[in-house]
């Protein structure tokens, strides 16, 4: 038996990602890494019902509170739980939130990409050799509307940044963080492999409710190649977890099971090193949180 952490896994992808893995396998015990224990709670019975497979259980996670992805880890450490195989760093907000975490940094920046670094770093060591770490990231990371321009982490940060492209620029970030951090396990000869997902456009999960408004049929005829299908991005989502041939390959992009070059901007290693540096004095991440090696 080996252990998945999916977080946000009570509803939409995450849900149907766990659903399809528990469906088809039964060498995995999932954990719904959720930010609401009771409707995770509800989720987890549903999730029961409809497989048949008890192998799952909820660990509270909040992913805008850099303590409370230090709790996480702390408590996953303390379960007696099977060895840690797969982090499926799903769960992020969209774009029409706003305000600031806890730790007052820009709320969207915060939750999607920050809360998920610290994350998957702690817990870099509990993972497994062969183990596999999966990013959730989006084809906005390149919108279709123009191009975008990081600017830096120390002004996503910023709460007051003005930035009109806020979620973009989260999802741009996801994609530095793992093609970054493929290279450095690799530089430490860790086998671990870190790839990126693109779900689509998926219109009919509560993550698109603040967008209802805008999903009207010129919008979506508008942007008909990049919509996703709940039932294939899940599937496809899940495989990378259990299919071998996402064993052997690393920093790559799926878009909704296909493997595919990402946007020219995410290769850029300068903002990808940059990303990472600012994100480790962001946490306050140190040496002795993850593996040996990685933070030099």
């Amino acid at each position: 038996m080996k252990t998945v952490i999916i977080t946000g896994a009570n509803s939409g992808l995450g849900y149907e990602c766990a659903k399809n893995i528990l469906s088809t396998e039964t060498e995995y015990f999932i954990i719904m890494a959720c930010r609401n224990p009771e409707k995770a709670e509800e989720a987890k019975a549903a999730l029961i019902s409809e497989t048949g497979n008890k192998n799952i259980e909820v660990m509270g996670l909040d992913l805008s509170s850099l303590q409370s992805v230090r709790n996480f880890a702390k408590d996953f450490d303390n379960a007696t739980l099977p060895p840690l195989y797969g982090i499926v760093c799903n769960a992020g907000i969209a774009g029409f939130h706003a305000g600031k975490t806890v730790e007052g940094y820009e709320l969207i920046f915060g939750t999607n990409h920050l809360g998920h670094f610290m994350l998957t770093n702690l817990l870099l060591p509990r993972l497994i050799d062969n183990g596999r770490i999966v990013i959730v990231s989006s084809d906005m990371h390149n919108p279709p509307w123009g191009s975008i321009t990081y600017p830096g982490a120390k002004i996503l940060a910023d709460p007051e940044n003005g930035l009109n492209n806020k979620y973009p620029l989260s999802k741009l970030c996801n994609l530095y963080f793992a093609y970054e951090l493929s290279r450095k396990l690799a530089k430490i000869q860790k086998p671990i492999t870190v790839n990126g997902f693109n779900p689509g456009l998926l219109t009919d999960t509560n993550f698109s409710a603040g967008n209802k408004a805008r999903f009207t049929k010129d919008f979506l005829a508008s942007v008909k190649d990049l919509i996703g299908f709940l039932p294939i991005s899940s599937k496809a989502l899940a495989e990378m977890i259990t299919k071998p041939y996402f064993g052997e390959v690393t920093a790559k992009y799926n878009d909704r099971g296909n493997e595919v070059p990402s946007s020219e901007l995410s290769y850029n290693i300068e903002n990808a090193v940059e990303l990472w540096e600012a994100s480790v004095r962001l946490t306050g991440l140190q040496s002795e949180d993850t593996l040996t090696g990685l933070l030099l």
